[in-house]
C-alpha cells in the first residue's frame, strides 16, 4: 500500500498548495471543486486497485473509443476554447472535463493489448502488434495536434516511446517513433498549426531577459516566486508573490512555484522526492509484474507520469519551455487529477495481481 499512500500524500500537499494560491481570489470555489475531484479519484483509486486486470482488460477496447469519441468532440461545438486550446468540453455551468487527460489511462491500456499479450512461442512483440500499437496511439495524438495541445503530445509520446521499450520490442522502432514525432512536427508546422508563441517559447531558453516582459513573462515570475522562498520558504500562505498572483495560472501548472516560495528549497525538493519514490515503485511492480500485460501497464504508467513531471518542474525551474502540463497529484484540475489516481490504482492491481499469483504458487 506504499504507492497510494504516496499518492494520498501528493494530492492532500497539492490541496494545501491550491488553497493557498486561491485564498485571495474572488471565487473561494477552486478548493472545493480540487476536493471533490480528489475524493472522487481517491474512491476511484480504491476500486481500480481491487479490480482484476483480466476483467478491466474486457472493457479496454469500450474505454479506447469513448477517449477516441471525446477527443473528437472537443473538436466541435461542444468543445471549449480555454488559453487558446481547444481541449475542453463543458458538461453544465461550471462543470467542465478535458478528454485528453481520460484518453492518456486509455492510451496506456489500450497498447497494453496489442504489446503485453504475447503469442505463443514469442519472446517479444512482433512486427504486427508494434504496428497496431502505433496505429492505436496515432488516432488520439493526431486529435491532440489538431488541438492544438504540445504537452499532452509530449506525453503521449512518452508513453507510446516507454510501453515500447518496456515490452521489449526491438530497439529500432524507437527510431522509428522518433523520425515519426519529428514528421508530425514538419507537418504540423505546414498546417500552420505550430502558432507563433510556440517557437517564440522556445527562444525565452536562449535569452530569457529578452523576452520577460512579454512571451517570456511566466517563466520570469517563476524563477522570481522559487528563488525567493530560500531554503525553508517563506510558510505556508504566507508567500506574496503568491499573495500577488504575478506567476499566472499558479494554481495550476504553475503549482511549483507556490511550494518554492513557501515551503522553500525543502518543500519543494519533499514533492520530487515524494513523486521520485512513487515512480521508482512503479518501476519495481513493472519488473516485477508476472504477466507482459501487467508489465506494459505499469510501464506506461509510469512513463505518463515521469514525462509530466519532469516537463512541469522543468518548465518552473526554466529548464524547459512553458507548455500545459500539470504536476501530477499536485497541480489544481479535476480531470488531472481524476486520471492520476486511477493510474495509481492501476499499478497496484498489477501488484496486488502478482501478488495474488505468488499466494496461488504457494498453495
Amino acid at each position: 500500500m506504499i504507492v497510494p499512500g504516496l499518492a494520498v500524500a501528493l494530492s492532500g500537499t497539492g490541496l494545501l498548495l491550491v488553497w493557498s494560491a486561491t485564498r485571495t481570489q474572488p471565487d473561494q470555489s477552486l478548493l472545493v471543486r480540487q476536493a471533490v475531484a480528489v475524493g472522487i479519484g481517491l474512491a476511484l483509486m480504491w476500486l481500480v486497485s481491487r479490480l482484476d486486470l483480466r476483467v478491466l482488460r474486457a472493457y479496454v477496447p469500450l474505454g479506447y473509443a469513448i477517449a477516441v469519441g471525446s477527443l473528437v468532440g472537443v473538436l466541435t461545438p461542444l468543445g471549449v476554447r480555454v488559453n487558446g486550446q481547444h481541449s475542453w468540453i463543458v458538461l453544465a455551468p461550471g462543470v467542465q472535463f478535458q478528454p485528453a487527460e481520460f484518453a492518456k489511462l486509455a492510451l496506456v491500456l489500450a497498447l497494453a493489448m496489442p504489446l503485453g499479450e504475447l503469442r505463443e512461442g514469442e519472446r517479444r512483440p512482433g512486427f504486427g502488434a508494434v504496428l497496431t500499437a502505433l496505429a492505436l496511439a496515432a488516432i488520439p495524438m493526431a486529435l491532440i495536434v489538431l488541438q492544438p495541445d504540445p504537452g499532452t503530445l509530449i506525453v503521449f509520446c512518452a508513453i507510446l516511446a516507454g510501453v515500447i521499450l518496456v515490452s521489449g520490442a526491438r530497439l529500432r522502432w524507437l527510431a522509428v517513433l522518433a523520425f515519426g514525432a519529428a514528421a508530425t512536427v514538419v507537418a504540423a508546422w505546414q498546417a500552420g498549426l505550430v502558432r507563433p508563441h510556440h517557437v517564440e517559447r522556445l527562444m525565452v531558453l536562449a535569452d530569457p531577459a529578452s523576452y520577460a516582459s512579454g512571451i517570456g513573462y511566466n517563466a520570469a515570475q517563476a524563477r522570481i516566486a522559487i528563488g525567493s522562498g530560500g531554503l525553508a520558504g517563506k510558510g505556508l500562505f504566507n508567500g506574496e508573490q503568491t499573495a500577488g498572483h504575478f506567476v499566472p495560472e499558479q494554481h495550476t501548472d504553475f503549482i511549483f512555484t507556490v511550494a518554492g516560495e513557501e515551503l522553500g528549497f525543502a518543500g519543494g525538493a519533499a514533492i520530487v522526492v515524494l513523486l521520485g519514490v512513487l515512480l521508482w515503485r512503479g518501476v519495481g511492480i513493472a519488473a516485477r509484474s508476472g504477466s507482459p500485460y501487467g508489465r506494459v501497464v505499469a510501464g506506461g504508467v509510469v512513463c505518463w507520469l515521469a514525462a509530466q513531471s519532469f516537463v512541469n518542474v522543468g518548465m518552473t525551474l526554466g529548464l524547459l519551455p512553458i507548455i500545459g502540463v500539470p504536476l501530477p497529484l499536485v497541480s489544481y484540475g479535476g480531470s488531472s487529477t481524476v486520471a492520476c489516481l486511477v493510474a495509481v490504482g492501476l499499478l497496484e492491481a498489477v501488484r496486488r495481481g502478482r501478488a495474488s499469483a505468488w499466494a496461488r504458487d504457494l498453495r
